[in-house]
């Protein structure tokens, strides 16, 4: 969005809190909305991964500059523990008390703080572009490497995106079922990555999986035009984006049947779903797609009709500086 504002006859300045244990970052929440006033801003954006930090000074001395919260992981986030969360929460819930818009990255957000007893009228759906960097010109990558199918999944390492889940259920296939391809940030949680690296050192899925690590958009772009299917057992993802970037590329999408995969795709349609935590019932998935092309290319084709109906990020944009302005 910040790329974007100049066209939107918009500027976005960054005033970021110190990088601190929680919720240690707090103190510094005066110092961050006065940088915000005397940038000369219109509106404060307050994000939903800052928001708890900026709580109390909003709370005990509100700005003058109108606030509209931009949420994309609900009050609490999504990656944290028990304790956190359950005190993170009711800062999130405080802060953005204060905002005149919250612009949501989906519908099941929407609902979530609809739920919580946030009116509908203050809530404003703008999701993430599906369109990405195109891939780079010349042939794709072999990504099947001699077997049936090539499977790729796109997540930084994380408990809540199903990784160590999706290795149980590949192990399960025949070996020359499918080539599995992770590309994703395998640093985020050190504690989780040693795991999965245990996972992926056991015989059973020795020689079949390909690790890519942090790419460029283009990189992930040409791992989309290459692959046969995409998938992600995400338990907790309010958007899910790179499930609609694969689906844009016209990838058939496995996942669980939770977080916002089903509004983003119908099970049978676009996609398999399965219900959490079932690694049997994944795994059976994943074969039906590796030893079925044509089903693979009949949900492939939908699920590429249903991506293309979504907005761009060009259309986005368009919509984020709209949706500002109208809480200006």
């Amino acid at each position: 969005m910040a790329e974007a504002a100049p066209a939107h006859d918009a500027t976005i300045v960054f005033c970021s809190f110190p990088e601190r244990p929680f919720p240690l970052a707090t103190a510094a929440g005066r110092g961050v909305v006065r940088r915000a006033r005397d940038a000369g801003a219109r509106v404060l954006l307050l994000d939903s991964i800052a928001a708890a930090f900026a709580a109390p000074w909003l709370a005990l001395r509100p700005p003058t500059l109108p606030v509209v919260g931009t949420l994309h992981q609900p009050a609490g986030g999504i990656d944290h523990g028990v304790v956190r969360t359950r005190v993170q929460a009711p800062l999130d819930r405080l802060a953005f008390g204060r905002a005149r818009r919250l612009l949501v990255a989906s519908e099941l957000l929407a609902e979530q703080l609809a739920a919580q007893g946030v009116a509908r009228e203050r809530i404003h759906v703008v999701p993430p572009g599906r369109d990405l960097a195109p891939a780079p010109a010349g042939d794709p990558p072999d990504l099947r490497q001699g077997r049936r199918a090539a499977f790729l999944c796109v997540a930084n390492w994380l408990e809540r995106k199903g990784v160590l889940e999706l290795l149980d259920a590949f192990a399960r296939l025949p070996a020359g079922a499918g080539t599995l391809h992770l590309a994703g940030d395998e640093r985020a949680d050190p504690a989780y990555a040693a795991r999965v690296g245990e996972r992926l050192a056991r015989p059973d899925v020795a020689g079949r999986v390909v690790r890519h690590g942090p790419l460029s958009s283009p990189a992930v772009a040409a791992l989309y035009a290459a692959a046969d299917v995409f998938v992600l057992p995400a338990v907790r993802e309010p958007y899910g984006t790179v499930w609609g970037e694969a689906m844009a590329f016209g990838l058939p999408v496995v996942g669980w049947r939770a977080g916002n995969l089903p509004y983003l795709a119908s099970d049978g349609r676009e996609a398999l779903m399965t219900t959490p935590g079932d690694v049997p019932a994944l795994a059976r998935a994943l074969l039906r797609l590796a030893e079925d092309e044509e089903l693979r290319l009949r949900l492939g084709r939908a699920a590429r009709a249903r991506a293309l109906a979504r907005p761009t990020w060009d259309q986005t944009a368009t919509a984020f500086f709209t949706a500002i302005r109208a809480a200006l």
